[in-house]
């Protein structure tokens, strides 16, 4: 038998490496969740930063447009009724139509899909920037949108912005010391700004309601989402998927995937008149789509294919297609119906890998338009349950 102290010790000993290893632990704890409230306190000073960013039009060149000049809040982040942006530059107009970018940071990542032999993601509308982050910086140096000439251009702008000090909060005092790294923590806000919920209300429409269970739709809207949905009728929903994800996340409306629809030229373009530096080609100018991207090895198999839009907000982003050519959404949804088999179209512009399978005489009545547009209505976000 052990003597008394013997057990005495080791009861003392126990209880003392208990208390250090829970206040250790306890500590750990505590540093976990300080470093969780710091960098949560961060995002949203970044995302605070990325909206001021966003609406600021001293960032151009004129001032005088902002990222938000084109994708208007109130407009589902897109330039409705434009064919195209204007410019900074009251006098210069780029050659596509501004889409809406409010679920652009569901874009799946850029590759090939080898089974059915097209591109996926990407952003823009032909796909050339692989990232959100790319794709924020571009529209700062183009000159025929914001109209900066240089990264430092637009580095020295943020620097004497009234949210310098808030800049510098997010990324550091020093990040002034390096331009690149600068425009690049630009681009950051930004994104984290589109990414959050203060950008734009997300999957709110009445549709997601209805995939919830939580109201139904009207007997035209149900018609319409069987059209939607049915191969021998608008077949709407082989490229523009419409049910719950397997893993229970609502669907984009979009499959990412790239084609050419045949669109008709659009006769009103502005770019056409461009000075030729920018348009070389006058009112013969083509837009190639893909074909363009420099991060594709064929070309050729990619002429007229622009990416496939996802169709929530639809009805807000009037006109519609890449050269906003159509009018109404009525005239859009027309088109896919009637394409090959009425000649007011006239000749697509790019008739190279022309889609010509699910598309061009889908022998729609104008009640099942009529029907289908009403489905359409129901992927508005914002709906009021």
């Amino acid at each position: 038998m052990l003597p008394i102290f013997a057990h005495y010790n080791r009861r003392t000993i126990f209880m003392k490496n208990f208390i250090i290893n829970t206040i250790i632990i306890s500590l750990i704890l505590i540093a976990f969740s300080l470093q969780a409230q710091v960098k949560d306190s961060n995002e949203k000073k970044k995302i605070s930063l990325g909206k001021l960013i966003f609406e600021d039009v001293e960032l151009s060149e004129p001032r005088g447009q902002s990222c938000a000049s084109c994708h208007n809040a109130e407009q589902a982040h897109a330039d409705e009724n434009n064919i195209v942006s204007q410019g900074a530059n009251s006098k210069l107009f780029g050659n596509r139509n501004a889409p809406s970018i409010i679920y652009a940071k569901f874009t799946v990542p850029w590759h090939f899909n080898a089974e059915d032999e097209t591109w996926m993601g990407g952003f823009f509308l032909d796909g050339r920037a692989r990232t959100l982050i790319e794709q924020a910086k571009g529209p700062f140096l183009n000159p025929l949108e914001m109209g900066n000439s240089a990264v430092e251009q637009v580095v020295t702008k943020v620097k004497i912005a009234p949210y310098k000090v808030l800049f510098e909060q997010v990324f550091g005092l020093t990040i002034w010391n390096n331009n690149t790294l600068a425009f690049d923590s630009i681009a950051d806000a930004l994104v984290s700004y589109q990414h959050s919920e203060l950008f734009a209300e997300r999957f709110t429409s009445k549709y997601d309601a209805y995939l919830q269970g939580k109201v139904t739709l009207s007997v035209q809207e149900k018609r319409g989402l069987t059209i939607f949905e049915a191969e021998d009728k608008g077949n709407c929903a082989a490229c523009h998927p419409n049910q719950l994800n397997d893993d229970g996340s609502f669907p984009q409306f979009t499959d990412f995937s790239y084609d050419n629809l045949g669109v008709p030229k659009q006769v009103n373009l502005p770019f056409y008149s461009m000075p030729r530096h920018y348009n070389a080609l006058g009112k013969q100018y083509v837009d190639i789509g893909l074909a363009g991207n420099p991060n594709i090895n064929n070309a050729k198999n990619q002429l007229g294919k622009f990416k496939v839009p996802t169709l929530r907000n639809i009805t807000k982003t009037a006109p519609y297609m890449h050269n906003g050519v159509f009018k109404t959404l009525r005239e859009a949804v027309d088109f896919y119906n009637t394409r090959d088999v009425d000649k007011k179209w006239g000749k697509s512009e790019v008739l190279d890998n022309m889609n010509k399978e699910e598309l061009g005489d889908l022998r729609l009545s104008d009640k099942e338009i009529d029907d289908l547009l009403s489905f359409l209505n129901t992927l508005s976000d914002g709906y009021l349950l």
